[in-house]
């Protein structure tokens, strides 16, 4: 049947209330997203960083220059047409990436031997100084209410699973220092094919790492900059739901929402599953969505395991929207930075299809 977005308050959330009816809910039979209402500071955090998006995007471009950080793929600061979908360039959108959790992530060792996954931030300190304390700020606010959640998802793997680490995800969301915020612009849709591919301004995908937390979105002039109403009520995220329809959701502006990656439905021996989603773009001219997810993840050397015991095919189980996990997670205890690598290649290779 057709199930809602599932809402928890923060004072539930936070305050360790029984939530393994929502969790199940949302993470096992649902779409894979919760959204968590009245997070204290949410909103205003929210606000403040989101808007910094205009302003960074029609920036100069030799300034825009200066914030690219080619040595980690461009894993850090801004990033415009230098991710393909497929073989293409993809200009649609401009990505600002950072780490808000800390500015050093990482040994010297881990960063010498894993540029990608811990890049160093780079801010627009003169031209727009408000943007590191607000990203910061957001990313803050997200982490904690990642790591309340883990501690949920914990107690609901242990009752499914009895050989589940109870403290598994929490510990590892708490300890973490690698986290990347994606503040992106999604310049005005230009339809240049024609082909209904072109709607989307990301396509198909599941998170790979654990938890991604989303900040909503606001949809703004591209010219003035002027937040306003979105004007297409198609445009927004879309998930695939258990049946294998496409819904879309909204999420409150009073909400954060968080979203499950794959590695949290291979820890949890498949108790708990990703869903594949894409975000739409407004279909009218001049008008930019703004939106910031931030993935919260662990060290790349982080072995990916399941619970032992667990049904190997109950992990495998996703959708045909997305390249077949079976691919990508190889070898049970495989390293999270692997399985990224092996994820992306796979990617690359289903969107050239």
């Amino acid at each position: 049947g057709e199930s809602e977005l599932v809402v928890v308050s923060y004072d539930a959330l936070h305050s360790g209330a029984d939530l393994s009816n929502e969790i199940a809910k949302a993470y096992a039979q649902g779409w894979g997203v919760i959204a968590v209402s009245d997070v204290p500071g949410f909103v205003q955090a929210r606000d403040s960083l989101l808007i910094c998006a205009h302003k960074l995007a029609h920036l100069p471009q030799e300034t825009l220059k200066t914030l690219e950080d080619e040595k980690s793929l461009y894993n850090a600061g801004w990033s415009h047409g230098k991710e393909k979908l497929g073989d293409k360039p993809d200009f649609a959108k401009g990505s600002f990436y950072f780490n808000p959790i800390s500015d050093l992530p990482g040994t010297a060792e881990d960063r010498e031997k894993y540029p990608l996954s811990y890049p160093l931030n780079v801010w627009p300190e003169d031209d727009i100084p408000q943007l590191e304390p607000a990203a910061k700020n957001l990313g803050k606010v997200m982490h904690e209410c990642c790591i309340d959640l883990a501690g949920h998802i914990d107690k609901y793997a242990s009752s499914k699973i009895a050989s589940y680490d109870p403290k598994l995800m929490e510990d590892a969301m708490r300890i973490t220092d690698k986290a990347k915020g994606r503040l992106l612009y999604y310049f005005p849709f230009v339809d240049t094919e024609g082909k209904s591919n072109s709607e989307s301004w990301i396509g198909w995908h599941n998170d790979s790492g654990f938890l991604t937390a989303l900040a909503g979105d606001i949809y703004v002039d591209d010219e003035t900059g002027k937040i306003i109403e979105c004007p297409d009520k198609d445009a927004g995220l879309y998930v695939v739901n258990r049946n294998g329809q496409e819904v879309k959701v909204d999420i409150p502006k009073n909400c954060m929402a968080i979203q499950l990656g794959e590695c949290t439905q291979i820890i949890t021996g498949g108790a708990l599953t990703a869903t594949p989603h894409y975000v739409r773009g407004a279909k009218v001219k001049n008008v930019a969505r703004i939106s910031c997810p931030c993935f919260i993840d662990t060290a790349p050397t982080f072995k990916l395991t399941m619970p032992p015991g667990s049904d190997v095919d109950a992990i495998y189980q996703s959708s045909d929207k997305v390249p077949p996990l079976r691919k990508r997670w190889t070898e049970d205890g495989m390293s999270f930075g692997d399985f990224l690598g092996k994820t992306f290649e796979q990617y690359y290779e289903h969107v050239k299809r």
